[in-house]
């Protein structure tokens, strides 16, 4: 059984409110037929007349109404005296008056059918207090109405295709193939004026303003879709709508490069964190790490802007790794790359020996026998190609970078024609400095023009390979399979299972009733128990007497601590008392302590002691783990260095959960302590593995308990269990194999502070990226009484979707894609990221899934699909069951579970195309309430999801 052609890529509305699901799209912006200039006038210099004048001066395909109750016509066009009373259809509104009018006017505009609106006054956050409760009240008016609404404050848009100028700017910009983004109006005055110059066009240019309602997302969602784009860039100061942009850039920057400047990366948000990681997480690292979740790349130099985003756009091969290989006709421009090359993360390739090899046998003696390669100064063409064509077929090189100064011997426009042959059949990207000026100009041509990305300098043009690198590291570790965790086969203690979840609810709850927002340490270990995360034995002792106790029952040598609910750093108050060897010494840490703390901070604040082991371990390495909130992208993972100068050394980096292992690692990997943690010094490397599964598990624990606003989990210590040593005798040693050394992970200390408002998570800020919606699993079985689970796809069912494609006849083929496909085009992991790595929020992929009881093994039996339409408020359902498993009902059940979600995520509409034949399908809509109506090629099936189910 199957239904439904395979769907374009989606590029779907990212918004979440129902209401604006159901909005205008934003054609209208774009490419509007009628667009009406509020505010027209003749006055000179004013914003309203420089607005007509560029839209009548560029014709753009369309009719421009004035409006202005004061004139009977402006610049010789007829004016009419409201927005009403224009007779025809308007798409476009163009709003240039007094802020205090604006509301009135966009009531107006909804009123009269207007489908978009740009505000350009200014007058609304931006002056205070007074000017936020106008843009407030404009919100307000707009919530009504399905138009979309760009600004307010606002420069206005262009559309150099159709030669559209909604602009109060001095010039038109040129066309082209970038799409430009900017919440500056000033940003976008000026790099018009700049891509004047430098010849730089663009297929869109949109100044964003205050982001009322048109936001990154949307425009995003848009450029994307544009086929005349091949490239956006943006100029960024606020990413408002944290999970809108999130959705639309990883979905577009997989096929377009984004490339964003921040302003104001150096302002952290202030904040009074009672934990480390609250500390350690300013708002420009958790920026960056959005950025790096959703393949956006990131400059620092506005010179940079635009550079990269075209040879970004021209360049379609992505290294493969770090090391470059570099090509030069003089040392030093070699050196200067070399220095570039390493000081901004990349490597210098190791030539391979065939590669050498070939050299030796090709270039002269005086060759430098290493890389760079520095082939000399009389190197002509046949030498270049000669050293490339080898190089090229280095299995050690990622990349090329050839490097021409003009010398003698020296011939830059047929080497550049020379190497644009052997390009074009290399796999592996290629990047060229010819430096100098007008003698090298027409070689450069040649170069842009094959797509090769050049740079006059060498340094640069190094830096510019690591970035090529950086963004095709970003995407892979997107989109790489990740391993999938274990399940807990018992809820047990310390399982992970959900059956500990009431638990960690029961602690929080009792928390809140207590008006506490600072768990206790062993409140704090009870809940990382709860989700199999390690923690060292810890007892809880209110009495000196108990505190002996609980030492004798662990063993000497051991570590009081403070018990408290108000204080958060231990250490701060001599909290912590180490390696106390009998009762006489943890008595009097006992009362010694509970003495200073009551001094100090009161005896409220002295809630007893937690007794641990006090743990030897020689070289074992001290790390923090950790979560805190940040008030635009909601919980932020933090992974580094631990201890007690955690924020002395600052060697972290931060995460946007859901973590899966893959992104894991790679947050592992941005930290100098993962050196250490893959071995040195003799000490043996750690099992990444399990520290990956560590990491997974804290995510689940923030994302599942949103009242948690920061948790440190410091220090969380790896060591190692010695392993067993091999026997000497040989008779022997087949029966005792040398065994390496144990990971051992354990939470020696753990803080958890929550919300403010006790019971109220609702003002707390949402994931930036949404989380698995475990909502919608649900059990259910066939009609043979098989028991499967029915839930949202997830990236690592990637294997089993390998498997389910191997049961599908060629029928069931024909019928879910139109026409016949290949099973190895069907599992390319290409193909298949696209269907498993789901953005929940623009689609929903589910499937059936059966778990054999005896082996543990997984199998789908079937999947199913909503698409959303980014146009509206209807998605477009898709289906294939394994025939194995048809007749069984499961058609029936899953369509109806995609049905039920689609009214749960504010659809509309379903719909779909079924082949004529496939009378199975068609049957199965017709149960469900579906309209079927036949066409020449199809039967289009229909549902409202509006009506009652």
């Amino acid at each position: 059984m199957a239904a439904n052609r395979a769907p374009a890529p989606q590029q779907s509305d990212p918004t979440y409110d129902i209401l604006r699901s159901q909005r205008q799209p934003l054609a209208a912006l774009f490419q509007p037929r009628t667009v009406a200039v509020i505010g027209a006038t003749e006055r000179p210099g004013s914003v309203g007349r420089t607005l007509l004048w560029n839209l009548i001066s560029h014709p753009f395909g369309g009719t421009v109404f004035p409006v202005n109750p004061k004139r009977h016509s402006v610049l010789g066009i007829r004016a009419y005296a409201a927005v009403g009373e224009i007779p025809e259809p308007v798409d476009l509104a163009l709003i240039a008056t007094p802020a205090a009018g604006v509301p009135d006017l966009v009531s107006a505009c909804a009123a009269a059918g207007v489908k978009a609106v740009v505000v350009l006054s200014a007058g609304f956050r931006e002056v205070g207090p007074a000017g936020l409760a106008l843009e407030m009240e404009l919100r307000e008016r707009l919530r009504q109405s399905p138009m979309r609404l760009l600004g307010p404050n606002c420069l206005g848009l262009m559309n150099p295709r159709l030669g559209l100028n909604a602009t109060f700017a001095g010039a038109m910009a040129r066309q082209g193939h970038v799409g430009f983004l900017s919440q500056s109006g000033a940003i976008c005055t000026a790099v018009l004026d700049w891509s004047q110059r430098q010849n730089v066009g663009f297929s869109a240019f949109v100044s964003m303003g205050s982001m009322l309602d048109v936001g990154w997302g949307d425009l995003i969602t848009a450029l994307g879709d544009d086929p005349d784009t091949h490239s956006i860039v943006i100029y960024m100061e606020s990413i408002g709508d944290a999970r809108a942009f999130m959705s639309a850039a990883r979905e577009v920057a997989l096929t377009k490069p984004i490339v964003v400047i921040k302003g104001g990366r150096t302002a952290e948000a202030a904040q009074a964190a009672a934990s480390h990681t609250g500390a350690l997480t300013g708002s420009d690292a958790v920026l960056e790490a959005a950025f790096r979740r959703c393949g956006v790349l990131r400059v620092d130099r506005l010179s940079d802007l635009f550079d990269l985003a075209e040879v970004l756009a021209k360049q379609p091969r992505r290294p493969a790794g770090p090391r470059l290989t570099i090509v030069t006709n003089a040392g030093g421009p070699g050196v200067l790359a070399t220095d570039a090359l390493v000081m901004t993360g990349g490597e210098l390739a190791h030539l391979a020996p065939e590669t050498l090899a070939r050299l030796n046998e090709r270039l002269p003696p005086q060759w430098s026998h290493g890389n760079p390669i520095d082939i000399l100064g009389d190197a002509d063409p046949q030498r270049y190609a000669d050293t490339i064509a080898a190089v090229l077929d280095d299995p050690n090189s990622d990349g090329l970078l050839v490097v021409l100064t003009p010398q003698a011997m020296t011939d830059p426009t047929a080497t550049a024609q020379r190497l644009r042959q052997l390009a074009a059949t290399s796999q592996k990207p290629l990047v060229a400095s010819w430096m100098g000026g007008d003698e090298v100009a027409a070689g450069e041509a040649i170069l842009n023009g094959t797509g090769i990305a050049t740079n006059r300098y060498p340094d640069a043009a190094a830096r510019l390979f690591n970035t090529l690198w950086r963004y095709s590291y970003n995407l892979r570790g997107i989109y790489e399979t990740p391993e999938l965790l274990p399940e807990a086969e018992s809820d047990g203690p310390g399982s992970g299972g959900p059956g500990e979840r009431p638990r960690v609810r029961q602690i929080l709850a009792e928390a809140q009733a207590q008006g506490r927002q600072q768990l206790s340490e062993s409140e704090a270990k009870a809940i990382l128990s709860a989700y199999a995360i390690p923690v060292v034995e810890t007892r809880l002792a209110s009495t000196a007497e108990q505190a002996v106790a609980a030492a004798g029952a662990i063993g000497y040598p051991v570590v009081v601590k403070l018990h408290s609910t108000t204080i958060s750093h231990k250490s701060d108050v001599e909290g912590v008392q180490l390696n106390l060897q009998g009762p006489a010494e943890v008595e009097q840490a006992f009362l010694a302590m509970e003495r200073r703390i009551g001094e100090g901070q009161g005896r409220a604040a002295f809630g007893g002691v937690t007794v641990q082991p006090m743990l030897r371990l020689q070289g074992a390495i001290e790390l923090i783990v950790g979560s805190s909130v940040d008030p635009e992208f909601g919980p932020v993972i933090l992974f580094g260095t631990g201890g007690t100068l955690v924020e002395v050394y600052r060697d972290s980096a931060v995460a946007l959960p859901p973590l899966n292992t893959t992104l894991a690692r790679r947050l592992m990997e941005q930290t100098k302590v993962y050196g250490a943690l893959q071995g040195s010094r003799g000490r043996p490397a750690a099992d990444l593995a399990e520290l990956e599964k560590l990491l997974v598990r804290v995510s689940q624990l923030v994302l599942e308990q949103p009242l948690i606003r920061e948790l440190d989990i410091n220090p969380l210590l790896v060591s190692w269990t010695p392993g067993v040593q091999a026997r000497t005798d040989a008779a022997s040693a087949a029966e005792a194999p040398t065994e390496a050394p144990t990971t051992q992970l354990v939470a020696l200390d753990a803080r958890i502070v929550l919300a403010d408002a006790a019971g109220d998570s609702c003002g707390l800020p949402r994931p930036a990226v949404r989380p698995y919606p475990s909502q919608y699993v649900k059990t259910w079985r066939l009609r043979d009484g098989t028991a499967v689970t029915i839930r949202p796809i997830r990236p690592e069912d990637e294997p089993l979707l390998v498997a389910f494609h191997r049961t599908l006849s060629e029928e069931s083929v024909y019928y879910r894609y139109f026409h016949m496909m290949s099973l190895s085009s069907r599992i390319t992991h290409e193909r298949l990221v696209r269907i498993c790595f789901t953005d929940y929020d623009r689609e929903m992929a589910l499937v059936v899934d059966r778990r054999d009881p005896e082996s543990g093994r997984h199998t789908v039996l079937a999947v199913g699909r909503l698409s959303r339409s980014h146009a509206s408020a209807s998605a477009e359902f898709s289906l294939l069951v394994s025939d194995p498993y048809q007749s069984q009902g499961l058609g029936t059940e899953l369509l109806g579970q995609l049905l039920r979600i689609g009214r749960d995520e504010g659809l509309a509409e379903v719909t779909a195309e079924i082949l004529h034949e496939n009378g199975a399908m068609q049957h199965v809509c017709q149960k469900l309430g579906f309209s079927l109506h036949g066409t020449p090629d199809v039967v289009e099936a229909r549902i409202s999801l509006l009506e009652p189910a």
